[in-house]
């Protein structure tokens, strides 16, 4: 007689078993794995195309231990750890399990465990400064946590290397609580006890413990150092503070001020990504037109800046022409200079979606795609598997049919992944023809 718990055994097998077939049908077969989750297959996916092995590929080490402690010693994420280590931690080394603490690129900053338990996660480079993005570890909780930015739990055999599906994870990504910016990942490994819902659930307690904890300690900081007010900043002749603009991918833009940091309505984050895209300033007449140029009512754009330099100050916002009067730095056009550099990586890295995607002033709308063709026009030069996948498995990059018919181009006949390009592609190019 077979009791509950050898049943229960037997069916874990089998659905390790079918996950193994499915990940050996996609990469000798070309074919998309049936029964997979859909996430651990586009995360297949992904890994193939950069060229990870399954067999043998070993996450390299990014941070050797002479830069490693200065670097976590730096990271916003430090600040968090011993109260991460506290929560999640000690309830891991219970479980036989390791916790670990990544930065936004998947690189490991701290790996804590019983020793037992870290000498076998040794054996899969699961070891502090090792990086564990899926580009260069393949599928596994932390990186695709960091590519989905959403919680994830792998289990054993989803894992794309096949050396580490001996192993299970539960990850979920910590922003900075303004901005929303990916400050790192947090992540349990151990074996089947992972798997269960309660771990996924304890390592999204802790990021979102983690990022309470951030916001707390800002307000602390700003209490000691109060917020002047608009008519307390600094006459003329003292330094005006820098301005830090976030927009990618949101629906409103995150301003920092010195200590500061607001977050704007749409129609103040179209002002400033205009006018930080205009230096030398504009007069009202043109900032309208950038603005809403079916409705030049100049009393409208007056009492929006009025409330705008309310917020920021007078020293930020200057009039005849309107012009931000400080360095202005975003990210934005972070990713252009990086795509300047000619680092595509990085660039991509940064990118986390088109700037401030519903609005609908032109001024934005001029830069928003004058950014978005710059990088496609690079993902498609370069002709990198691995960047062409990224672009076209994410949210805005799914419907371009350009970019799915150059993947199938640069595939060898070999791929594994050529036939699902291609079968993207002709039902994009059959859309598009109806």
């Amino acid at each position: 007689m077979v009791t509950r718990a050898q049943s229960r055994r037997l069916s874990r097998q089998r659905s390790i078993h079918d996950v193994r077939k499915a990940q050996g049908d996609l990469l000798e077969q070309g074919a998309v794995p049936v029964g997979v989750r859909g996430i651990v297959a586009d995360s297949w996916l992904r890994s193939a195309a950069a060229g990870v092995n399954a067999d043998t590929s070993d996450p390299p080490i990014t941070l050797p231990a002479d830069l490693l402690a200065d670097y976590r010693a730096e990271h916003p994420l430090s600040r968090v750890f011993p109260l991460l280590y506290d929560v999640a931690g000690r309830a891991a080394e219970d479980c036989d399990s390791v916790l670990a603490v990544a930065d936004e690129r998947g690189r490991l900053l701290w790996v804590r465990g019983k020793p037992a338990v870290l000498r076998r996660a040794e054996s899969i480079q699961f070891v502090e400064g090792a990086q564990w993005d899926e580009r260069h570890a393949g599928t596994n909780a932390p990186g695709t946590a960091l590519c989905l930015d959403a919680p994830v739990t792998i289990k054993s055999a989803e894992h794309f290397v096949r050396p580490v599906q001996r192993w299970s994870c539960a990850a979920a990504p910590v922003h900075e609580p303004v901005s929303g910016a990916i400050l790192g990942v947090i992540d349990v490994t151990g074996g089947s006890a992972v798997d269960a819902p309660q771990t996924l659930a304890m390592v999204r307690a802790a990021a979102r413990l983690a990022e309470s904890e951030l916001a707390r300690q800002s307000l602390v900081a700003a209490m000691r150092c109060p917020d002047p007010g608009p008519t307390a900043w600094p006459g003329p002749h003292h330094p005006v503070p820098e301005i830090g603009l976030s927009g990618l991918g949101r629906s409103d833009c995150a301003v920092s001020i010195g200590p500061r940091t607001l977050r704007l309505s749409p129609r103040h984050s179209e002002i400033m990504i205009i006018l930080a895209a205009c230096p030398t300033g504009l007069t009202g007449d043109e900032l309208a037109y950038l603005l809403y140029p079916d409705d030049l009512i100049s009393s409208t754009l007056r009492a929006e800046l009025v409330r705008l330099r309310t917020l920021l100050g007078g020293q930020v916002l200057a009039s005849r022409p309107y012009r931000l009067t400080c360095e202005v730095t975003s990210d934005w056009a972070a990713v252009s200079a990086q795509l300047a550099a000619g680092d595509l990586a990085e660039a991509l890295r940064l990118y986390r979606g088109p700037l401030l995607p519903r609005s609908e002033a032109p001024g934005v709308v001029e830069l928003r795609g004058a950014l978005d063709r710059a990088l496609r026009a690079a993902i498609l030069a370069s002709g990198q598997p691995e960047f062409l996948v990224g672009w076209t498995r994410s949210r805005w990059g799914a419907d371009d049919l350009e970019m799915w018919q150059r993947l199938c181009a640069v595939l060898p006949s070999s791929s594994p992944l050529r036939p699902v390009a291609a079968a993207a592609a002709e039902k994009l190019d059959a859309d598009l023809a109806c």
